[in-house]
């Protein structure tokens, strides 16, 4: 297989300044999740030039290509990209800046989806040479509930053919270009969003007595939450309970009526995290009615924990190695972040693993969802070159 990965790396070291330029044009010009138009509109582009079909408009504004190679129906893998981007205010002073204010592409989800597309052209370029069917998920909306991962496998993209497998990339800062990471198992957390509206009576801040205060009602369930990690959580078992927001609209002479705390729940235990929910309610509600108020409280459902086959992971372990390494493969630990790739996980086999970006002289160490992200571009050979081989070994290629 010595022969199938020069090809790959030499393709990979071809199409490199086209990869770039690809996620260079998708970061100036990045989307918000559900938004993605424009970005759809331009992958479904450079597939028909790669002379790859496609459905278009898949679970939102997806896209879903199809590379068929020798006996189509042998096995099918699916591969997948996110496409959206945050709201986030660029600081990074690039040529390539993002052009729409306040939007970012500050995930590396440009990255993911160059990789992709410089994997599919690889890939294509092979297809006489593999068996089987290779599905090409570009999935929007990763970023905002309920995802659009959910909303594709309800559009049916994991059927027809079923994939027996599925594999994703995601960017990670703290590894280095050159470098990909691994964790079979359990490797991030599920996570939700609560939402608590504290009620009570305002007033004058001079007169308390004739108030119930929400400020301070909230301020005790913040505290109160607390005890759902320190005394109930197993403690073998990570958990995070954290309160993001607390808005309370008074003035320094006004106590508001109501006060509203938003924040997150994540977790590595589907059955703890519904009794993390219980447990929520139970303290927001016996709280606020110890102190004469009431709450109304909403829990958001987001993506449960992601799991990577550990047979399939183990195998794509061994393969990185014989592409990149050993040396350059690394474990990962588990991440509290959230990615709802884990519903493809759900439906077939899957793996997803870290991609190495970093590189301190260049200054592409700042962390993720932050203005001043950037990434060296260089990694973009070893992420489509790697997907590329880990698609092809999957696939039984013959040399």
């Amino acid at each position: 297989m010595a022969d199938l990965a020069n090809i790959i790396r030499l393709k990979a070291e071809e199409y490199y300044s086209e990869i770039i330029t690809i996620r260079r044009h998708i970061h100036q010009h990045p989307e918000l999740s559900k938004q993605e138009k424009m970005t759809m509109e331009f992958i479904g582009g450079k597939l028909r030039e790669y002379g790859i079909p496609f459905k278009d408009n898949v679970g939102g504004y997806g896209i879903v290509g199809i590379i068929e190679g020798r006996e189509p129906q042998a096995v099918c893998l699916a591969l997948r990209a996110d496409m959206d981007a945050l709201p986030v205010n660029e600081t990074n002073e690039v040529d390539y800046k993002s052009a729409n204010p306040g939007v970012m592409h500050a995930c590396g989800h440009d990255v993911h989806m160059a990789c992709l597309l410089g994997a599919a052209k690889i890939l294509n370029g092979l297809k006489e040479q593999f068996r089987g069917t290779i599905k090409l998920l570009f999935q929007p909306s990763e970023e905002t509930f309920p995802g659009g991962a959910i909303q594709m496998i309800q559009a049916g993209v994991m059927e027809n053919p079923k994939p027996d497998f599925v594999i994703g990339q995601h960017v990670f800062p703290f590894l280095n270009s050159g470098q990909v990471g691994f964790r079979p198992g359990m490797f991030m957390a599920s996570t939700d969003e609560f939402f608590i509206t504290v009620k009570g009576k305002g007033g004058h801040g001079a007169m308390p007595q004739t108030t119930i205060d929400p400020i301070l009602i909230a301020s005790h369930i913040v505290v109160a939450l607390q005890q759902i990690v320190s005394r109930n959580a197993n403690p073998l078992v990570s958990t995070v309970v954290t309160v993001g927001r607390f808005i309370g609209e008074g003035r320094t002479n006004v106590i508001p009526d109501t006060v509203r705390l938003e924040g997150t729940v994540r977790t590595f235990d589907e059955e703890w995290r519904a009794l993390v929910h219980d447990l929520l309610r139970q303290i927001a509600n016996g709280t606020a009615e110890a102190m004469g108020g009431r709450c109304d409280i909403t829990i958001d459902r987001g993506y449960p924990c992601l799991f990577n086959n550990e047979d399939l992971t183990a195998k794509l372990i061994s393969l990185a190695g014989e592409y990149l390494g050993e040396n350059n493969v690394k474990p990962m630990e588990q991440k509290m972040g959230a990615e709802d790739f884990a519903y493809f996980a759900r439906e077939a086999p899957g793996c997803f693993f870290g991609l190495g970006i970093a590189d301190p002289a260049l200054g592409t160490s700042h962390n993720l969802h932050t203005a001043g992200f950037q990434v060296d571009e260089s990694a973009m050979k070893t992420g489509m070159g790697l997907m590329a081989w880990l698609a092809a070994r999957v696939m039984n290629v013959i040399v």
